[in-house]
């Protein structure tokens, strides 16, 4: 009976000996790496999966030997045990199962530890919910770029970053020119399109250190850290030619886009979050008064 329960439980279960062989292999572990119980008895796992010859798998491995303590891998913090590739389709960022893992001794009968199990247990679901719900939370729908909330999160804490250290940190924000006109004459699909667009090109120019975010209807904001201001404006340059040149397109028409820029950099201790936005809101501002397609420098 207890061989079938091991073979048909919908986790995988392995059993080590302390030479880390593998003594026992359950179907749902040969289902799912393609690696054969007849195969893999006998060998050492880390033969099989060389991710695991790391110290943080073995020094936990020689703990639940010598203590016969238990040790768990969260999916949180490790994303998986063994490189499996998950069995639904969630997320493309999943490139393997997404695993949560417990290690545990298994006593002969003198009470010394003799084996340890390892029993995995796919996280994939879960973690796509997760990563769904975070996406919802932190996202702007329609650009699929971050929101405000999430920006401003942000922004206060490379602001705090920037006290702390010393560190240079620049912002840039961003208006598209006449959007209501675009929505006018071509709907508001069409400068939906135009946003979605946008939030794309401004996304793929920028470090993957820099965040990008909707920060209104048009508005866009920017935060660069360990960015002086000088650096900052010529980046800004290249995003108002950039976009300039783009070819934003409603059906087979194409739309000429421009945008107007405020640049602005942290300075003092004392400069709040609040002071920070309405600086680099002036310098948009500014931007537009003088004619728009411009970038200002505050």
């Amino acid at each position: 009976m207890f061989p079938q329960i091991f073979d048909m439980v919908n986790l995988g279960i392995a059993i080590l000996d302390k030479d880390l062989q593998v003594c026992k292999w359950n179907r749902w572990l040969e289902m799912h790496t393609s690696i054969s119980a007849d195969d893999i008895i006998g060998s050492p796992i880390t033969e099989y999966f060389p991710n695991l010859n790391e110290n943080w798998f073995l020094k936990n491995c020689r703990a639940v030997f010598k203590f016969g303590n238990f040790a768990f891998f969260s999916q949180k913090l490790h994303n998986y045990i063994l490189p499996i590739k998950p069995v639904h389709h969630f997320d493309p960022a999943f490139a393997y199962m997404q695993q949560n893992c417990t290690l545990g001794p298994l006593y002969d009968e003198n009470k010394e530890v003799t084996y340890i199990y390892m029993i995995i247990q796919d996280a994939t679901e879960v973690a796509a919910y997760e990563a769904k719900l975070l996406d919802m939370n932190t996202k702007d729908s329609l650009t699929e770029i971050y929101n405000r909330r999430f920006f401003e999160s942000k922004l206060e804490y490379e602001l705090e970053r920037h006290k702390r250290y010393q560190r240079p940190l620049s912002l840039i924000m961003i208006d598209i020119d006449y959007f209501k006109n675009i929505n006018d004459k071509f709907g508001h699909q069409a400068g939906d399109q135009v946003l979605a667009d946008l939030a794309t090109l401004l996304d793929r120019r920028l470090r993957m250190v820099d965040t990008v975010a909707r920060y209104g209807g048009e508005e866009f904001c920017i935060i660069l850290p360990e960015t002086k201001i000088q650096d900052a404006t010529h980046l800004a340059g290249q995003l108002r030619q950039m976009v300039a040149e783009a070819k934003f397109k409603n059906e087979q028409q194409q739309l000429d886009i421009t945008i107007s820029l405020g640049v602005i950099e942290a300075t003092g201790q004392d400069i709040t979050l609040e002071q920070l936005l309405k600086k680099v809101d002036d310098a948009l501002y500014s931007a537009k008064e003088k004619g728009r397609n411009t970038v200002v420098t505050l």
